[in-house]
């Protein structure tokens, strides 16, 4: 007897190669049932294991939809070419221009206020300090979030550089820094791979199984202030790190 196993594998296959594409709709389940012969539990369980794989998301009524799972190589450099003259992308848009992708950065919060005590502590502020946060999605096209993006910044500092606002910057955060003379001079990285929070499954639109890559960067200027925290949250089959020709003394 067919299982859900062997039936996961059979559409595991038929999305391999191609029959049912990224952003596609799978059959749905009563179709399923009628072309395979089986319970519903089933196809349900197969459709689950799909899932957790990352290959599909479940969309509630608006059905089993195949994942796009297109990775985003992002280098190191992208910050450099942010901040070159007449650039008028932010790193992440530069890094999917590099792939022929459209990169888009769509805000979708911006509060001020006071920071939480990691938070303040990173930028080197005092604990009560005002601070901006911006929430945004770094995505391909208009509908495909691939990271989830939380960003601190001190609030005379997002002041001066025009970014404490919710219009998206245009050209970057980086390039709205350096006109305010903040030059972003040095950028470090902690990388950790762990299971998404319910809150990033939902925003990723991923199973709570599949992975995921976090990063928290600092950006600092020449003197040594922090001009940022970002943490991003990106599913680990959508993004590579790429950090090429580090010094190694």
């Amino acid at each position: 007897m067919r299982g859900y196993r062997e039936l996961a594998e059979e559409l595991r296959q038929r999305i391999s190669d191609g029959e049912f594409a990224s952003g596609q709709t799978l059959p749905r389940i009563v179709d399923l049932i009628d072309e395979y012969g089986l319970s519903r539990q089933t196809v349900r369980d197969a459709i689950g294991v799909l899932a957790d794989e990352g290959l599909v998301v479940t969309m509630g009524k608006g059905g089993t939809i195949v994942r796009n799972r297109t990775r985003v190589r992002i280098h190191l450099s992208r910050y450099s070419r942010a901040l070159s003259p007449g650039c008028t992308k932010g790193p992440w848009e530069t890094a999917c221009a590099e792939q022929g992708l459209d990169g888009q950065m769509k805000v979708v919060h911006v509060s001020r206020g006071e920071g939480p005590d990691d938070i303040a502590e990173l930028l080197a502020v005092p604990a009560s300090s005002e601070v901006i946060h911006r929430r945004r999605y770094a995505m391909i096209g208009s509908d495909d979030v691939v990271q989830v993006q939380d960003v601190w910044y001190p609030s005379d500092l997002a002041d001066e550089a025009g970014i404490s606002g919710e219009a998206k910057v245009v050209g970057g955060v980086f390039a709205a820094l350096a006109s305010a003379r903040h030059v972003p001079a040095t950028a470090s990285e902690q990388v950790v791979s762990r299971m998404p929070t319910p809150s990033e499954a939902t925003q990723l639109k991923i199973s709570g199984k599949v992975p995921v890559v976090a990063v928290q960067r600092l950006t600092k200027d020449a003197n040594g202030r922090v001009l940022e925290v970002l943490r991003s949250t990106a599913p680990a089959d959508r993004v590579q790190l790429t950090y090429d020709d580090l010094p190694l003394q």
